[in-house]
Order: structure tokens, then sequence, then C-alpha cells
């Protein structure tokens, strides 16, 4: 999972996901209830997604992958961004979208909340 076509396939797949272009068409926002989980573009010639991440797990996720950044034009202590020069493994890609999708959702107030759990 390293295109832009599969990542964009696969964040989609959250319930209540949707996709906007406020940067420009050459950068996807992934949003759910009208709030950012997910922002995939380009940078210094690779794919890049930017990803909500807990600050532990970030300062952790940055040890083991170099390719795991602070998050670019993001909040650092928050977000992560994931450059794909393959060093990532897919599993792990999704995992961390997965986790991005939870922390949003779980700012979210308890109405909002039961609709997507009634999707899941």
């Amino acid at each position: 999972m390293h295109s832009c076509n599969e990542l964009t396939d696969y964040i989609l797949t959250k319930p209540e996901s949707t996709i906007d272009f406020p940067f420009g068409d050459d950068v996807s926002v992934f949003k759910v209830k009208g709030k950012m989980f997910a922002l995939v573009g380009e940078r210094n010639d690779l794919t890049m997604l930017n990803l909500k991440c807990d600050p532990d797990e970030s300062a952790a996720i940055r040890d083991i992958y170099s390719s795991i950044t602070e998050g670019y034009h993001m909040n650092k202590k928050h977000w992560i961004s994931i450059y794909f020069d393959k060093t990532v493994p897919p599993n792990e890609v999704k995992r961390l979208i997965d986790n991005s999708f939870v922390l949003v959702v779980s700012k979210l107030t308890k109405r909002e909340q039961a609709s997507i759990r009634l999707k899941i």
C-alpha cells in the first residue's frame, strides 16, 4: 500500500469518511464528521501521509522508522508524516490509519460517535 490510490481506497473504508481538496487537487484531506484524520500528498518526490497520533506512540514509532517524522505543517505533538520509501510495512500503515481515525472519533460528541458505531 504505497500508492495514493491504495491509500485513498483504504482510508475511505472508514465509516463516514469523506475526501476534500481544500489545499488544491494534489492534496487529499480525509475527514470524519468534518474532522480531519488523514492527509495525502507529495513531498520531496515521495507520497506523504499525515495522520493524527498519540504523542507517546509518535515518539516511539519515529524511533523505529526513519521515514516517519513529526507531522509536516501540522501540530508536531499530535501528528506524524509517513514518507513512502517502502520501509514502513503496509500493515503498519493500516494500523496507523486506523489509530488516527479512532483518535479523531474519540473526540466527537457521543451522538456522533454512536452514529459511526452503528455503521461499523
